[in-house]
């Protein structure tokens, strides 16, 4: 099974492992080598401490020599704007990677394939995978799948980048009010695929309410509903969670 995994992996990212211990690490969930200890199977946590790092330089130093004019502030929120669950989980749905892990039986039932926390450290361990069995070169071919249309949509641009709710919380910062608060008004579901339906509140008015499968996203999408309220069709949606608000267009 795992070397049906590893073929069907390096099909969709489009070259082959020389060692194919590295990317069958970069595949096993902690869980399911709890769970398999006589076969002496190591896990990916490792992997994605150090892909962590080697994605963080990479994106580090791409937007440093692309994007000139932007102050150390605004770089850290565009690197953050990459290097989050969201965006590295929607990376790693693109190649199916939740289909390719190994997973314990618990989170098997749980719905691990489709986990955002699950799927972005696998993605950080197979790029680390990849840098240990190629090379940081190789490792930047991989990533530019993923972050080139990303940035392209930025490039030539001067832009604010930060998620809804940090977003709204500036706003109202900049104009000394105190910022809103969220708070959880319903939830349903069975207790692993629970819906949350969250309010924002500002001085015990009701702003907006949005609802998400989990606390965080439902807060995102209410404090974006906020947003468009105030900013209208100057927010766009590029990527999970994200916005961009456009100060000026350079020329």
């Amino acid at each position: 099974m795992i070397e049906e995994k590893i073929k069907s992996l390096e099909e969709k990212i489009g070259f082959e492992f020389r060692n194919k211990e590295l990317l069958k690490t970069a595949l096993t969930h902690s869980s399911y080598s709890y769970e398999n200890q006589e076969n002496e199977n190591e896990h990916n946590e490792k992997l994605e401490f150090l892909g962590d790092a080697v994605l963080n330089f990479i994106v580090t130093d791409y937007i440093y020599k692309n994007f000139p004019n932007f102050s150390e502030g605004d770089l850290s929120k565009l690197k953050s704007a990459i290097i989050n669950t969201s965006s590295l989980y929607e990376f790693a749905k693109k190649i199916n990677l939740g289909e390719c892990l190994l997973l314990g039986k618990g989170e098997l039932l749980s719905g691990g394939r489709e986990k955002a926390t699950i799927l972005a450290g696998a993605f950080e361990a197979l790029i680390a995978a990849i840098y240990l069995d190629r090379g940081i070169a190789k490792v930047r071919d991989f990533l530019s799948k993923f972050l080139s249309p990303f940035f392209k949509k930025l490039k030539g641009k001067v832009l604010y980048v930060d998620n809804y709710k940090s977003a709204l919380q500036e706003y109202y910062q900049k104009r000394s009010l105190p910022p809103p608060s969220y708070r959880v008004i319903e939830e349903s579901g069975p207790e692993h695929n629970k819906t949350f339906k969250v309010e924002v509140v500002w001085e015990g008015k009701s702003l907006a309410q949005a609802k998400g499968r989990t606390k965080k996203s439902a807060e995102q999408r209410a404090a974006k509903k906020v947003l468009e309220e105030i900013f209208g069709k100057q927010i766009k949606d590029l990527v999970a969670e994200l916005f961009f608000m456009h100060k000026k267009e350079t020329k």
